[in-house]
């Protein structure tokens, strides 16, 4: 996009209906705008380009460095919210690729779990950072500040519209098309799709491929909606949830026989839960994940997933900001690593005189 003047604040709060004091507040992520109105704020800040334009008094904003001493602490922000932690089999996994990334550049290391703006920026010290890592999903507010103090940053697994950056996701799309052309070639023609599709860009992706694969292939999508909703916070509240629905669809005569999970850990719970009610995984139901994690091993059968190489997504994060640190005036990138299929045991061909 091309800006030949620069999209002003007033201009925002008139086409808001707000003042430009509101406006501000907004846009910097601050209290005493309710949401109705920040999102309208920022959406209308995005439909003009505000977000993407040039920045000409950023570097009078950063404060200046010490030409002797050179910043070489790079923040790992790991907002410890939802299943996003340090010891997550997946998240954990791409922190260490990071880290090893970081330690390969003589880099230093501080990981930060604060998901509230205010607190966040309690703990920086702008003038010794080299850059932050946002894995995951962080909070819009936090990365309007990040900006502000124009600080170098990558996304790895989550990107923002109203906050442009560098990011690297897996291949969901294309790794999920493949997934679900899998089980469209041995006969399954009766899939639903598990995962809250708001929960994150990389599960609305999934669920955008498995939909348009059924589309591609003639299959008329008949999807549970309760299944594409938020499913609890734990393994054990996803069995409970899935559970009960899929009795229900049962008891109506309308079990399919494929689940095509968002992840691994509702994979797991998916087939926990058929098997609670004397399904068989996979003689009557088959069961994709999606990240292969090492907890895919504790199910048996063995879980059919894609294998998304984690410590390689944290690498690649890195030399991401290695990049924007050394050509900041580069254009932005949203890189996408390929992931595989997995098979296993979890997935099996319709049995002969079953109709899918």
């Amino acid at each position: 996009m091309f800006l030949s003047k620069k999209v002003t604040m007033q201009q925002i709060a008139d086409l808001a209906g707000v003042s430009k004091y509101a406006v501000s507040k907004a846009l910097s992520g601050q209290s005493g705008v309710s949401q109705e109105t920040r999102d309208r704020i920022v959406k209308i800040a995005t439909q003009l380009g505000y977000f993407i334009q040039p920045r000409a008094t950023a570097s009078a904003r950063r404060p200046v460095q010490s030409t002797t001493r050179k910043a070489n602490t790079v923040v790992i922000l790991l907002p410890n919210i939802r299943m996003q932690n340090r010891a997550s089999s997946y998240w954990g996994r791409i922190v260490d690729g990071m880290i090893e990334a970081l330690k390969e550049n003589d880099l230093n290391m501080m990981l930060v779990t604060e998901h509230a703006p205010e607190n966040f920026l309690a703990v920086l010290n702008p003038s010794g950072l080299l850059g932050v890592i946002g894995v995951g999903l962080v909070d819009n507010a936090i990365l309007l500040e990040i900006r502000k103090l124009s600080i170098p940053f990558v996304l790895v697994d989550h990107e923002d519209d109203t906050v442009p950056s560098d990011c690297v996701f897996v291949n969901n799309f294309d790794a999920s098309t493949r997934l679900t052309n899998h089980l469209i070639g041995l006969g399954h023609t009766k899939l639903q799709f598990i995962g809250d599709i708001s929960y994150a860009e990389s599960f609305f992706e999934r669920w955008l491929a498995f939909r348009t694969t059924l589309e591609r292939n003639h299959i008329p999508l008949v999807q549970n909606e309760a299944f594409l909703q938020e499913q609890g916070s734990s393994r054990e509240e996803h069995q409970a949830k899935i559970t009960k629905e899929v009795e229900q669809m049962r008891r109506d005569g309308q079990l399919p026989t494929a689940f095509v999970c968002a992840n691994d850990s509702i994979a797991i719970s998916t087939i926990r839960a058929l098997e609670s009610l004397g399904i068989d995984v996979p003689g009557e139901v088959s069961v994709t994940g999606f990240d292969d994690i090492d907890d895919v091993f504790e199910v048996t059968p063995a879980l059919t997933t894609v294998h998304v190489d984690k410590e390689a997504l944290g690498k690649r994060a890195v030399e991401m900001l290695l990049r924007r640190v050394e050509m900041p005036g580069a254009k932005q990138e949203k890189l996408l690593m390929s992931g595989d299929v997995i098979f296993r045991d979890s997935v099996a061909p319709m049995k002969a005189g079953v109709v899918s």
